[in-house]
């Protein structure tokens, strides 16, 4: 799973970027993009360490890329914006950065400190770019369409799905919006439409509202956050022992980073499952709907092949029980076939024989 970052000019972007993925050293950050991996932060993954106490200890983890500063103010900036739009499509969801802070010391994006205007001209050039795509593939339909040569009925079936979408995006709709039915995710999958990914959006606020971020409703079904990036960075920086005195001083229970991380998970429609044992614990990321020879192929695929059954606990259940032992012993563990749902925060042994 990968996301991108992307936001205007002095919003904070990178600032944040580096406080999630907690790399500070190297040279500052230009007209590249730069990627790190996040590891997922799970208190149920910790329970089963100390649990265990296992050789090794493997969370889920994120891919994340930082893309240099979304800009309209100029057409240069405009065109070296366009020119990362690849990078997007490589990605499940996008983080849209947009400033909240008044800081003398930093001159905002085109003089003005208005998170909702900053998104809302992003919002735009998503549109614009989703419609060029599609409105290039109209033309290249109906340009096959005037040969004979063949039926055309599969060009006609995507024209007018395209020509749906088409309207909806001059009405300035994301696709997210019209995009809901398996048969038009499937016909459109390969364009990598930027607004069918899942939004997230961050307000980056000044350090005096770091407790208590101030946030605002969007006419679609964006995630808002608020968060200082400043403060998240200088979380990131302390030792892991030093950060809960911190966080007490600032009056909340996490770093707002770790809530934004399972955000973007929670966004893409991913869950995770559990899997434990004295040589290791691991958390596994997989879509929402999976199964659990599904989930079994995500371990091993030896594990999938051979599937003869999941032995299958609630973290919940196995939590409040204590250990593995108490809940088969309160009746909470479950044998389950290939065909189980895995749920969110499962914790699975996996039998097979191959």
């Amino acid at each position: 799973m990968k996301i991108a970052f992307i936001g205007p000019p002095q919003s904070g972007k990178t600032t944040l970027f580096r406080a999630v993925t907690e790399q500070f050293a190297g040279p500052e950050y230009g007209a590249q993009e730069h990627l790190a991996v996040v590891k997922v932060p799970d208190r149920r993954l910790d329970f089963l360490y100390k649990l265990y106490k296992p050789k090794r200890y493997t969370p889920a983890t994120i891919a994340v890329v930082d893309v240099p500063g979304f800009s309209q103010e100029t057409a240069a900036a405009q065109q070296e914006f366009r020119r990362h739009l690849p990078a997007l499509k490589t990605c499940e969801a996008l983080v849209a950065v947009v400033r909240g802070f008044d800081d003398p010391g930093v001159v905002p994006y085109r003089g003005r400190v208005d998170p909702r205007a900053d998104l809302e001209e992003l919002h735009a050039e998503l549109i614009f770019a989703d419609l060029e795509t599609v409105a290039t593939r109209i033309e290249r339909i109906e340009k096959a369409l005037t040969k004979p040569t063949r039926s055309h009925d599969q060009e006609k079936h995507e024209l007018s799905v395209l020509q749906r979408l088409r309207e909806a995006l001059e009405k300035d709709t994301p696709l997210s919006e019209v995009i809901t039915s398996d048969e038009d995710r499937k016909l459109v999958r390969g364009f990598r439409f930027l607004t069918q990914m899942p939004l997230v959006v961050v307000i980056n606020v000044s350090e005096s509202q770091a407790a208590n971020p101030p946030v605002f409703e969007y006419p679609y079904a964006y995630t808002v956050i608020g968060l200082c990036a400043l403060t998240e960075a200088e979380i990131a920086r302390l030792a892991p022992e030093d950060r809960r005195a911190f966080l007490d001083d600032l009056g909340v229970a996490e770093p707002a980073k770790d809530r934004l991380v399972r955000a973007c998970l929670a966004a893409t429609g991913r869950i995770c499952f559990l899997t434990c044992g004295p040589e290791e614990v691991h958390a596994w990321s997989i879509p929402r709907g999976t199964t659990a020879v599904e989930a079994a192929s995500e371990v091993h695929t030896d594990m999938a092949r051979g599937f003869i059954r999941a032995e299958t606990v609630a973290f919940a259940d196995l939590e409040a029980a204590g250990d593995m032992k108490a809940a088969k012993a309160a009746g909470k563990v479950r044998l389950e076939g290939k065909s189980y749902v895995v749920q969110d925060g499962d914790v699975i042994l996996f039998r097979f024989n191959v």
